[in-house]
């Protein structure tokens, strides 16, 4: 689906189910984030079509894309991305400043809000008008975590956020992720190459088995 003389995926059906939990592995180099950004509209398939929410995300302009990820997709990137110097709050409510879909979604405010999800996540509340940089890594992943929950966006996409954490850590994450998942009824796409947590989703795909592109 990159281009037509070399392909990266070509994949000929997907189905994943509101509300499923999805472990999708693969090694590096496999095209993890070749669909990633497919099933986020940031790039479009050269043949067939990505359809979710029941729209067609081919037939969408650039912009109307940007606006649909804003509104139903929830991310969490392997590095964070959070703003370093903005407080733990600002960062959570990021996304609603931008989609108007999320924020009719919340209930009281924007700032109560972010502090209920930081509190189901274990964040300690002396944190929260800490700017994020202070924080260790793992409080800066739930930040992450709550940046992407907020609004009960239907899309949460996990780019492997675990991987600067130890591995009872990372279980840890993973089952408050999947709790935060369920209470917001939420689909949850889970990408890593760790192999050791694959046990706690109910279903996996090897990009691998679905990719009819093979390797020369």
């Amino acid at each position: 689906m990159a281009t037509r003389s070399t392909p990266t995926l070509d994949i000929p059906s997907l189905t994943i189910e509101q509300g499923e939990h999805l472990f999708l592995k693969g090694p590096s180099g496999c095209g993890k984030s070749t669909l990633l950004g497919l099933l986020t509209g940031i790039n479009t398939p050269t043949t067939g079509d990505v359809i979710s929410l029941n729209q067609s995300l081919k037939t969408l302009s650039a912009s109307a894309r940007d606006k649909f990820r804003a509104d139903h997709i929830g991310y969490i990137f392997q590095q964070f991305n959070l703003l370093p110097y903005l407080s733990v709050i600002d960062n959570v409510t990021l996304p609603c400043e931008f989609s108007s879909v999320r924020k009719d979604k919340v209930t009281g405010t924007l700032h109560q809000e972010a502090k209920r999800i930081l509190d189901h996540l274990r964040l300690p509340e002396k944190l929260l008008s800490k700017p994020v940089i202070e924080l260790s890594i793992g409080q800066q992943q739930r930040v992450a975590a709550a940046r992407a929950l907020i609004g009960q966006p239907e899309f949460l996409i996990a780019d492997e956020p675990t991987s600067a954490l130890d591995h009872d850590n990372r279980e840890a994450f993973i089952e408050l992720l999947m709790e935060q998942a369920n209470a917001a009824h939420s689909t949850l796409i889970f990408v890593s190459h760790d192999p050791t947590l694959e046990s706690l989703f109910k279903r996996t795909e090897n990009l691998q088995d679905i990719n009819q592109v093979r390797p020369l």
